[in-house]
């Protein structure tokens, strides 16, 4: 059973109350019988982190990128190997 919050607009009035979904919202203050408004708190939910978003939206980039990929791998494994030179050993 979910908990809405209302204030009055009238004696600023405000307080919880369980509710079920199907019931009405409540429209007068139990108070001063002025109107009531619902209130909304904020979200208990926060994305933190960097490359959230990015990371997941972006799943028909990546197949490309490892198709030609596999195809550059086969091309070089068919070319005919050529020694490797040497590099200089640093001091």
């Amino acid at each position: 059973m979910p908990v809405y919050s209302y204030a009055c607009k009238s004696c600023g009035h405000a307080f919880d109350i369980h509710q079920d979904f199907s019931d009405d919202s409540l429209t007068i203050c139990p108070e001063c019988q002025g109107r009531l408004k619902k209130v909304f708190g904020t979200v208990g939910v926060s994305f933190k982190g960097s490359g959230f978003y990015a990371t997941d939206s972006r799943s028909g980039s990546t197949s490309t990128s490892t198709a030609a990929s596999k195809s550059s791998a086969k091309e070089s494994s068919a070319a005919p190997s050529a020694p490797a030179a040497a590099a200089p050993a640093a001091s």
